[in-house]
């Protein structure tokens, strides 16, 4: 007795439209989600970095875009600019065009964001000088001091603070300004390079992240300018040379910690 074999039963030709009809709105509704997802990051970065920002520096903070992909993590902050503090020319002491970061996605349900990489290429300081002052050393102050005690919380900060970790942090290629117009000098900044902030903390805010970073770099720029100012010589040259040195030695005292008195000398007998 033969058998006979049957041949698969061929889903009738509406069924075939509907199968790829469903497959295709499938796909168009991830790649819409993904999209509006991402749009959807990049916003909130940008509002987060133009809300907290000026609280942190006392000063004009504005961030143009940004964007941040969901699932790989990797994005990129566009036209970042911190102004100014009171009393000094520019009206920003430092542009930022790109800064790359590359997040671990999923950290951000975590009780830290850990972020694998930030590095910023070709950023632009200005660098002024008052004597024994200058704009970058106050705007460190100014971060400084947002970290300080005995400030009433705001609403949105009564809450689990954000807690961040970053494993490199790279800034090169960047230029110092020195002064402003036509008597303006303007020097290569050294790179700065940092590594695990936060790790050992168990993550840092986003103000003690900021016043980790801003230290290293600020102590670049007084570099940068210090070489420059050299060149000069005369006396404006002399005077902003020892309002750099005044700045340098102020670095040391806040991360250095406190400079001990030097001992009284002895009498003669």
């Amino acid at each position: 007795m033969s058998r006979t074999t049957r041949c698969p039963r061929t889903p009738p030709a509406h069924l075939k439209k509907i199968l790829i009809y469903g497959t295709l709105t499938l796909l168009i509704i991830a790649i819409g989600a993904y999209i509006t997802l991402q749009f959807f990051l990049g916003s909130i970065v940008k509002s987060g970095v133009n809300r907290m920002g000026p609280d942190i520096t006392q000063t004009k903070v504005e961030l143009k875009a940004a964007t941040l992909s969901p699932l790989s993590g990797i994005g990129t902050l566009t036209g970042l600019s911190v102004g100014n503090p009171a009393g000094w020319t520019a009206e920003n002491a430092f542009y930022l065009g790109q800064v790359h970061i590359n997040l671990e996605p999923f950290s951000v349900f975590r009780d830290h964001i850990e972020i694998n990489e930030i590095i910023i290429e070709q950023p632009e300081f200005v660098y002024e000088t008052k004597l024994v002052a200058s704009n970058i050393g106050d705007l460190l102050k100014n971060i400084e001091a947002s970290l300080g005690p005995g400030k009433e919380p705001a609403k949105d900060e009564a809450r689990k603070p954000i807690k961040l970790v970053v494993k490199k942090f790279v800034m090169r290629n960047g230029r110092v300004t020195l002064g402003i117009g036509t008597a303006a000098m303007t020097m290569p900044m050294p790179a700065v390079e940092l590594t695990n902030l936060g790790v050992a903390e168990g993550g840092l805010t986003p103000k003690q992240l900021a016043f980790a970073i801003m230290r290293s770099v600020t102590t670049g720029v007084v570099a940068a300018s210090t070489q420059a100012l050299t060149k000069v010589g005369g006396t404006t040259g002399a005077a902003a040379l020892e309002g750099a040195k005044q700045v340098g030695e102020a670095l040391k005292g806040i991360f250095g910690g406190k400079k001990q008195p030097e001992p009284a000398p002895k009498s003669s007998p």
